[in-house]
């Protein structure tokens, strides 16, 4: 998949840094939405995707005079976010995911991204137009470690870009094609039973 188009818009950075609540609660609700919809994914609750995303938004606000302009603001904000999200499972503990050692059994089926030698890939547009597909995609993706499924989430799903992910999990950009790839691999090894079966 392609780096994502730069479409985001521009904020008044010093205004935010001023206190401006006019320029904050712009910011607020234009990203509001998109950042709900990505904690909703990765926290799986309601109620927690809109807590945390409150405090990250309060602690922008707070901690706006840190930012440096190094990377955008939303790539910033979605950072303070995730932040507090991780923070959120590690407490709660109810997050279940499968072991990094039943994923690393999987990897070898896999060849660029698809079945090894006695399958052609799936057609992707065939695919994602299918309602039961997507929900036993949502479904892999909850069973993905922490590490898989931001990376699958924030690139696949957000898509932010190589580099935008990479600032916000702290790895070089060839890290974060690496294992975006074994994220990928490891969902289409989670898929592949039911595509098999004709589940979809």
């Amino acid at each position: 998949m392609p780096d994502a188009p730069e479409t985001q818009p521009t904020y008044d950075l010093e205004a935010l840094k001023r206190g401006d609540p006019a320029a904050f609660e712009a910011l607020v609700r234009a990203e509001s939405p998109r950042l709900f919809r990505f904690l909703l994914r990765f926290l799986e609750n309601e109620e927690d995707a809109r807590n945390v995303m409150q405090e990250a938004f309060l602690q922008a606000f707070q901690r706006i005079d840190t930012f440096r302009g190094e990377a955008r603001l939303t790539t910033w904000l979605y950072g303070i976010a995730l932040n507090q999200a991780r923070v959120l499972l590690r407490k709660k503990r109810r997050y279940e995911a499968m072991d990094e050692a039943d994923l690393d059994r999987l990897q070898p089926t896999f060849s660029r991204g698809m079945y090894a030698q006695r399958h052609r890939p799936w057609p992707p547009d065939v695919l994602a137009e299918r309602e039961d597909l997507r929900r036993l995609v949502r479904e892999a993706i909850d069973r993905l470690p922490d590490s898989y499924r931001e990376i699958i989430l924030l690139r696949d799903i957000e898509e932010l870009s190589t580099e935008e992910v990479a600032r916000l999990l702290n790895l070089s950009e060839g890290a974060v094609r690496v294992r975006l790839h074994r994220a990928r691999q490891a969902l289409r090894a989670l898929l592949s039973p039911h595509i098999e079966k004709g589940d979809v």
